[in-house]
């Protein structure tokens, strides 16, 4: 067994190696670029060295200072984690040709597999079903819209080398694709140094479903079951669950069957995952075989207890699988949300910026079976930068059951305490109580079906607002409770405790009435006769309420706002307001603060790179028309006109890095 590893990687990833390797014994060394000299890796690993400036093109890709940080440390292996060069077989080359390990498969099945390509053609060669395509290498954006007409719309354009939805565009007209050629093309460079795409049918109502294999040196080969990835936004993973809800077991062993013998053919060794899209009668279609670890490969380990960074280690050290097929049982239900630093709010753009506080959940199982894991690579009062993917975490839960797994997220997605970003937790809040993804009707176009203009909170529901205003009520009383045991308030006089209060939401007020009976506080709704039973042992200052109402347990998020509260709680953030009798008297007199008008101006919707500006001042431009490009996390956004404008005044020039809502340009 190897003594000193390499994690030839970043964030959440890093880490997870590392777990696995010191539970094993193995030293670790990390590698970390300018921007992550401060990183969560780098204090975790035995040994760290910096290999080069914060652009990954310049330190996490180069090859050379990777070899180089091995001669210095002495490691006898490489994991590389995934993205970067994961999948980059002379990389696998180089390591080979120096006497290291790589955690991975061989070279053969890198180049035949890893290029999406490639894989196509040889699955094809294999007799392996796949989805209609183009799998030669196109030349220009002339050519890729011939070969679109040809296929028939809609169709997809791929990196080659690429995977986490960079590089990938669906297009639905001769324009789209022409389009969607060059940006694909410039995303693959940017991200993979590798700007070669394909185009392939885009198959309507997909299910994207991918079965995970392990393999060794000597010939063995199995499969772990599948997991379900249709929850996508952009051609990005957001929520992964294992099993499948829609596979049964005839198609499982089939696409695991398969998975092996394609796994075989090309004499693969490591953990892999072969993708395919599902349509609506279980026909199963050859995607592509990623050779590497998967990002949700946490949901895999949790529903089969197998541990896939320790296999892979093994494999590499020429172990043999001592998993046998008939070993693998697929136990309970695993559900993963991928916390991003993004803005759910405003079109999910990248958001970046200090962790002023980052409180995950607890993680354990606990008496009922139910588990928290999160897979991170943050830490309070680190910064989340513009040079890398948006992930903060990977929050996992596991269940006996289905419905189980999704509660218990929902529980910890509202325990999850994030400030000073912005992060999608609430959109994966209300994800988890959507009635479709409940029934397990996915698709890969769900976020695009049931948030057609986007995402603008959870719809507060009636069952919803009696319970937050009885804990808005609590937590008032909470505050209140503590000002009247301060010395000398109000210089010395009682302070009188008056029972009855008005919650606010936006315009409609809700009068209740508080008692304090011990350990609890009976907050009764207005002239209805219901009453509401609070308990906690929340105090003022603390970000998230937990506690009972009515004998139910939840946890709540609170921020301190003037005059009351804003909640978060299954997705709907909500301000609420707490006022006695004749503040709400007055409160009802005062005008509503309209926002400013910037119908004038184009603002920067996230931090990020002026990519090119494609219009001068004085220019007209038509509604649709682009107006310039921002690159923000190895993602490129085109920014278009909303309306017919002319082009007043632009303030910044490409290659500058904008801050949020930086005015970009001005409109006459």
């Amino acid at each position: 067994m190897f003594k000193k590893i390499l994690i030839a990687n970043r964030g959440e990833i890093a880490c997870r190696v590392i777990k696995t390797a010191r539970r094993m014994g193995i030293t670790t060394v990390a590698v970390y670029s300018d921007a992550d000299a401060k990183a969560l890796h780098v204090s975790m690993a035995d040994e760290a060295v910096n290999i080069g400036p914060a652009a990954a093109t310049q330190s996490y890709l180069v090859i050379d200072n990777i070899l180089d940080a091995i001669r210095r440390t002495g490691a006898e292996a490489v994991h590389p984690g995934y993205g970067f060069l994961s999948e980059n077989a002379a990389f696998a080359k180089a390591l080979a040709d120096a006497g290291i390990a790589f955690i991975g498969p061989n070279v053969k099945a890198i180049e035949v597999m890893g290029d999406k390509i490639a894989s196509k053609k040889f699955a094809n060669e294999a007799n392996v079903n796949t989805v209609p395509g183009y799998l030669g290498v196109i030349a220009d954006a002339e050519e890729a819209v011939k070969i679109a007409d040809e296929i028939g719309y809609p169709v997809m354009i791929k990196a080659s080398a690429g995977g986490g939805g960079k590089g990938m565009r669906i297009a639905n007209s001769r324009d789209e694709v022409a389009e969607g050629f060059a940006s694909s093309m410039s995303e693959a460079r940017s991200s993979f140094g590798d700007d070669r795409v394909f185009i392939e049918k885009f198959i309507t109502e997909p299910r994207h479903i991918e079965i995970q294999v392990l393999g060794d040196k000597h010939g063995g080969a199995i499969y772990l079951g599948e997991r379900e990835c249709s929850i996508q936004r952009r051609n990005q993973k957001v929520i992964e669950e294992a099993p499948s809800p829609f596979l049964d077991e005839e198609t499982r062993r089939a696409m695991g069957e398969q998975s092996v013998a394609l796994a075989k053919a090309v004499d693969y060794e490591s953990a892999g995952t072969v993708e395919f899209i599902v349509d609506a009668e279980r026909n199963f279609y050859f995607l592509e075989m990623n050779t590497r670890l998967q990002v949700e490969h946490p949901v895999t380990e949790l529903i089969t207890g197998v541990d896939l960074v320790e296999q892979m280690i093994r494999v590499a050290a020429g172990e043999k699988l001592q998993l046998q097929q008939d070993d693998i049982t697929l136990t309970g239900w695993a559900v993963e949300s991928r916390i991003y630093a993004e803005d759910p709010y405003r079109n999910f753009l990248p958001s970046t910026g200090r962790l002023v506080r980052y409180r995950p959940p607890e993680e354990g199982r606990d008496e009922d079976g139910l588990t928290v894991r999160n897979d991170t690579g943050v830490y309070e009062g680190g910064e989340i930068s513009v040079y890398y993917d948006p992930m903060i975490a990977k929050l996992c839960t596991h269940g006996p059951d289905r419905d189980a797994a999704i509660a218990h997220m929902s529980d910890a997605l509202d325990a999850f305490h994030i400030d000073g970003i912005q992060h999608n937790i609430p959109f994966l809040a209300a994800l988890m109580a959507h009635p479709r993804w409940k029934e397990g009707r996915l698709t890969t176009a769900f976020i695009a079906e049931e948030y057609p203009d986007g995402f603008a909170g959870a719809e507060l529901k009636e069952k919803f607002k009696r319970r937050l205003v009885a804990v808005v009520a609590g937590l008032d009383h909470k505050e209140n409770e503590r000002k009247r045991h301060i010395t000398g308030q109000i210089g010395g006089r009682a302070v009188e405790f008056t029972k009855r209060r008005v919650v606010q939401i936006g315009r409609e007020n809700h009068t209740v009435d508080i008692v304090d009976d011990g350990p609890f506080i009976r907050v009764s709704h207005g002239d209805d006769d219901v009453e509401s039973v609070v308990e906690s042992t929340w105090t003022p200052g603390q970000p998230v309420w937990r506690g009972k109402v009515n004998g139910r347990a939840f946890a709540i998020q609170v921020s301190r706002i003037l005059n009351g509260y804003r909640l978060t709680h299954r997705g709907v953030e909500e301000d609420f307001f707490v006022f006695t009798e004749q503040e709400a008297e007055f409160a009802a007199l005062m005008p509503v603060k309209l926002p400013p008008d910037t119908s004038k101006m184009l603002l920067c919707p996230m931090p990020g790179l002026v990519v090119s500006i494609a219009v001068v001042v004085g220019q007209p431009v038509k509604a649709g028309e682009v107006l310039c490009v921002v690159e923000a996390m190895k993602m490129e956004n085109i920014l278009r006109a909303e309306r017919d404008v002319t082009v007043g005044k632009i303030h910044c020039n490409a290659g500058d890095i904008l801050a949020v809502d930086e005015v970009i340009m001005d409109f006459e």
